[in-house]
């Protein structure tokens, strides 16, 4: 069976940390947090819980704090957290089995990340994550924020996942610094960072300045594909915002140069005709986002609903305008079938039962 070193970065991290470390402590056979300046409880924590604690003066680039983490291992592989990421106990049988049976040859192992939940508690927002790495392979992580490590060599892909629960909003304000920061010090944003740093321009109401940096990403045509296509979807939302509706469609629709639709971007396209009473090609569009299969190892941002609730709840609305009431309701009860305790589908239920067609 295959070692694990959990390595972790954290900082001020006493509300989340614990449950953290208690998620996976019996899951791997070494638990190093690098501190990168707590003034809490954090440190205690940690060596609390069985921790090895090191520190790392914090200088705004987390590939070099982890970088650091990685260095402090010893054991096969290593394994990053976050300290609001959590195993479920569901989660956790599979980690363990995954141990048990990987063959020690393996360089890389994609976990799935579910970052955002809707109401029943099901992953709302999830994409693969590069998990363990095999030590001796000496993987490095690259970029001072959004940092990452390009899958190399063999490969497998875990049944195990790994949840998200974040509590409270954090520093809004410190990726956008750092980035700001590497541009006043003239250096250059690769590909991914380009991309990221104009999403944390739309977090800051910069559209326009975000739809600048978008543009000149996809344009230069270094970018992964899972970015290129999240960056059509973020610039058409830009552009709408920005009131600029063909630029918006024009985003949407560069997105198909880079493969077959998926249900996130014909969702996108549904809802540019929707708000525009353009219910007959809404409807195309959502049509199309059922028949969607999502891949299971393209690496990119999915929205699980997207393949069936979400694109079924606005086609019963799509038909509705277009005077088909027996059409709406069928796809409001295989809404409903997908998620029978939502609110919507229960209040569309009620209104075709007081207006029968």
């Amino acid at each position: 069976m295959i070692t694990v070193s959990l390595c972790m970065i954290v900082k001020n991290e006493e509300e989340t940390l614990g449950r953290c470390l208690d998620s996976v402590r019996d899951l791997v056979e070494e638990m190093i947090v690098v501190d990168t300046g707590s003034t809490d409880r954090t440190v205690e924590i940690a060596e609390d819980c069985g921790a090895i604690v090191r520190t790392f003066p914090w200088c705004d680039d987390f590939a070099a704090a982890r970088n650091f983490s990685f260095a402090q291992a010893t054991m096969q592989y290593c394994m990053w957290l976050d300290a609001d990421d959590v195993l479920e106990p569901a989660d956790r049988q599979a980690f363990q089995k995954l141990k048990e049976t990987l063959t020690p040859d393996t360089d890389v192992v994609m976990l799935r990340y579910h970052t955002d939940f809707s109401a029943d508690g099901a992953p709302a927002f999830t994409y693969w994550r590069e998990r363990l790495l095999r030590r001796a392979a000496g993987f490095r992580w690259q970029g001072a924020v959004h940092e990452a490590i390009a899958p190399a060599g063999k490969i497998v892909y875990g049944d195990a996942a790994v949840c998200h629960r974040k509590i409270g909003p954090g520093d809004p304000d410190r990726n956008l610094r750092i980035f700001e920061g590497l541009l006043a010090r003239g250096e250059t944003l690769a590909p991914r960072e380009q991309f990221y740093y104009a999403r944390e321009l739309t977090y800051h109401n910069r559209d326009a300045e975000a739809a600048v940096v978008f543009e000149r990403f996809l344009d230069a045509g270094n970018g992964w594909v899972e970015n290129n296509l999240e960056a059509c979807r973020n610039l058409a939302q830009a552009y709408e915002r920005l009131q600029q509706p063909e630029k918006a469609f024009a985003a949407l629709t560069r997105a198909l140069r880079f493969g077959p639709p998926r249900a996130e971007l014909c969702c996108d396209l549904g809802r540019f005709f929707f708000d525009r009473a353009d219910y007959k090609t809404a409807a195309f569009w959502y049509e199309r986002a059922t028949e969607a299969v999502p891949a299971e190892t393209d690496g990119g941002f999915h929205e699980p609903d997207c393949y069936g609730y979400i694109p079924l709840m606005q086609l019963c609305v799509c038909w509705y305008h277009l005077g088909d009431t027996q059409k709406a309701v069928e796809y409001n009860e295989r809404a409903g079938a997908l998620k029978p305790e939502s609110r919507a589908y229960a209040f569309n239920r009620d209104f075709f039962a007081a207006h029968p067609a």
